[in-house]
C-alpha cells in the first residue's frame, strides 16, 4: 500500500529542495532521518516535516508499524512562480522571479 504526504507552495526553489531529497531517496527511515539532521540546509525543514507527515499517516490512518515502511518516492515538483521587481537608475526595472515548490513523500510497506 502506498501511503503519502504533500507540502504544497514551500517558497524555496525547487532545486534547493531537490539537492536534499535526492540524499534521502535510497535510504530507509531512520537513515534517512539521521541523515536530514546532518545537513544544514533550510529545505531539510521541509523535506523531514513532510517524512513525518507521511508516517503518521501511515501509522495514525492505516495502522502500520514504523518498521514495515519504505520510502518509495521523494518527489520535488514546480509552483507557481512569484514575479516581483526591483527599481534600477534611469526608470528601469529588473524582474525578480520568486520560485516554489510542492514536496511529496511516498512511503510503501516491505511487503509490496
Amino acid at each position: 500500500m502506498l501511503i503519502k504526504a504533500t507540502q504544497t507552495y514551500t517558497r524555496q526553489s525547487p532545486r534547493k529542495v531537490r539537492l536534499v531529497a535526492n540524499t534521502i531517496k535510497d535510504l530507509s527511515l531512520e537513515d534517512a532521518m539521521t541523515q536530514l539532521g546532518m545537513i544544514s540546509k533550510k529545505s531539510t525543514e521541509v523535506v523531514s516535516k513532510v517524512l513525518r507527515q507521511a508516517v503518521a499517516n501511515a501509522v495514525n490512518n492505516h495502522g502500520f508499524q514504523v518498521g514495515d515502511l519504505v520510502i518509495d518516492r521523494v518527489l520535488v515538483n514546480e509552483g507557481p512562480r512569484y514575479k516581483r521587481f526591483n527599481a534600477v537608475s534611469r526608470g528601469r526595472a529588473h524582474n525578480i522571479i520568486k520560485r516554489t515548490s510542492h514536496v511529496t513523500v511516498v512511503l510503501k510497506t516491505k511487503e509490496e
